[in-house]
This record gives structure tokens, sequence and C-alpha cells, in this order.
């Protein structure tokens, strides 16, 4: 009874660590990140600063590419709006 229980213990170990997906920066990844991968690679290659840079069919490019302009620094969608918004204030 105790090695069936131990067993059982086991295969629910295992298929909880399977389910647990890779992530690239945050974001989940569906295979192997290569794709967020190449999409950071290419906004790194091409000195991409701004996240309207990152418009492709591939999802997982586009995470990867503005992953890479956060970290630069570069301008987010989200900054774009608060730089709106500071516009509005000094008015």
């Amino acid at each position: 009874m105790k090695t069936l229980f131990a067993g059982t213990l086991l295969v629910f170990a295992l298929d909880s660590t399977t389910a647990i997906a890779a992530t690239f920066d945050g974001n989940q990844c569906l295979g192997d990140c290569s794709g967020h991968q190449a999409g950071y690679d290419w906004a790194e290659q091409n000195g991409v600063d701004d996240e309207s840079s990152c418009s492709t069919p591939s999802a997982s490019f586009n995470e990867g590419c503005q992953s890479y302009v956060e970290e630069s620094g570069g301008a987010t969608s989200s900054s774009t709006d608060n730089e709106d918004d500071e516009d509005e204030d000094d008015e």
C-alpha cells in the first residue's frame, strides 16, 4: 500500500513539473522560447527603441522585441500613454 501511495505521489509530482511552461522575460512560451529570443536579438541588432517597430505576424517575436525595448529604456505603449498624461498636466 505504501508503495502504491509513493508511486502515485511521484506521478503527480512529475505531471505538475511538465505543466510549468517556459517563460521569456515574463511572457509564456509555447515551446523553447526561440521566437521570443529571435525578436529580442533582432531588436538589439537593429537598435529598436520603440515598440511600434515590434509589429509582425508572430506574437512571440513581437514580445521578444518588446522585451528588448523595455529593457533598453525605449518607448513602450504604456510610457507613451504616460507622456500624454504629463502633457495634459503642463497645460
